[in-house]
């Protein structure tokens, strides 16, 4: 199924009518969103993308100077299906066809607390090269700065310029917005969160300072909330309870306009390097559920954080590889925004399951780790 729409981009939800449940997403914006609902959208900004999903959709965005309407038309001509990935035997072929390498950071540079082995060797040949790096994660908890501090204390040297998490993410779609001055943004999230709606000027309540709360449901009972905040934003929340869930959801479904943004619906993360952890699309999807509303994703594979680099840097997004180690959100972000990919198997996907009948989301390619772009042969 072709899905492509023409208008401006950047689009707020403002209203939801129903849209065939049998379909597993709906785009917003070249934006994936979630399962089986249809919006009405509000144009903001112009931005000209193309969106690639692994159902075999193509969705259209092109640039308006001035409409704020938006159309879509639906065709039954599906996208070509992805040729299998291919196993990377020639590292130098690929590096030297790029400009730039937008690496992951969980699963791909470290897990947990602990660095992968190669990678500073890697990132160090890559730099000697001339090649531009660029770490993105859909790990909402820290701020670039904080992420900075993060890199340093594993005894790598990266800049807060080159980091894009999906906190910052949040923030600069807000910002690109022009979220009004006197709205307020209802975080369901950690720190870092936090921290990047305060270096934007915006004003928000919520947080980690909301996990002690508790309600005490008796007769009668009436939860007030702020009737100023025009968003939600939701990320992954180690102090999430009843009482952000109920407050989030009174501000979706009765402030007028009230936006619904996930930094990502990631199902798990690495909290250690032991085992997988419940994600942020955990939070999400309770928010999701009781607001009967679907938000709009500004972390991978969403290409917004896609077309801010290029813009950012000036890149072209054939000059990127995208490297991550997870084939619905890393994967499909590159191939989404039209990039080279590299699947890492140093992370949650295995080789099985990128060859699985089951699997329709295809790298150009496949290694073991990023240390296999240091050698000159690579083996998988």
């Amino acid at each position: 199924m072709m899905l492509m729409t023409s208008s401006s981009t950047n689009y707020n939800i403002i209203s939801i009518s129903t849209c065939s449940s049998s379909r597993r997403s709906c785009v917003a914006g070249g934006t994936l969103i979630g399962p089986s609902l249809n919006y009405r959208f509000l144009a903001n900004k112009n931005i000209s993308t193309t969106t690639h999903l692994s159902s075999g959709w193509r969705i259209n965005s092109s640039s308006s100077s001035s409409s704020s309407s938006s159309k879509m038309e639906i065709s039954n001509h599906p996208a070509a299906a992805a040729a299998a990935a291919q196993p990377l035997l020639n590292p130098d072929e690929l590096i030297d066809s790029v400009e730039t390498f937008i690496f992951d950071c969980d699963g791909v540079i470290w897990k947990g607390d602990s660095l992968i082995d190669g990678v500073p060797q890697t990132l160090d040949m890559l730099r000697s090269k001339g090649k531009r790096l660029v770490f993105v994660t859909n790990n909402s908890t820290k701020s670039r700065k904080q992420y900075g501090k993060k890199f340093e204390t594993l005894g790598l040297t990266v800049s807060e310029e080159e980091i894009f998490a999906s906190s910052f993410a949040a923030a600069a779609y807000l910002k690109s917005i022009d979220f009004p001055k006197d709205k307020k943004v209802y975080v369901v999230g950690e720190d870092g969160i936090l921290k990047e709606l305060q270096l934007a000027g915006i004003q928000y309540l919520g947080g980690p300072d909301d996990g002690g709360k508790n309600i005490e449901l008796k007769p009668g009972y009436l939860m007030e909330h702020d009737e100023s905040v025009g968003a939600v934003v939701v990320g992954f929340d180690r102090y999430f309870n009843y009482y952000k869930i109920q407050y989030a959801t009174l501000c979706i479904r009765e402030n007028p306009g009230c936006l619904f943004i996930a930094t990502n619906r990631d199902a798990v993360t690495h909290l250690t390097d032991a085992q997988e952890w419940a994600g942020g699309g955990s939070m999400v999807g309770a928010i999701s559920g009781s607001t009967q509303r679907e938000p709009l994703v500004v972390g991978k594979p969403s290409t917004f954080m896609m077309d801010y680099l290029a813009t950012k840097f000036g890149i072209l997004k054939s000059q990127i590889c995208m490297v991550g180690d997870r084939l619905d959100t890393d994967i499909l972000f590159g191939r989404n925004g039209g990039c080279k990919t590299l699947l890492v198997l140093s992370g949650v996907t295995s080789l099985s399951m990128l060859q699985s009948p089951n699997n329709s989301i295809q790298p150009d390619f496949y290694a073991r780790g990023i240390s296999d772009l240091s050698l000159k042969v690579a083996s998988v």
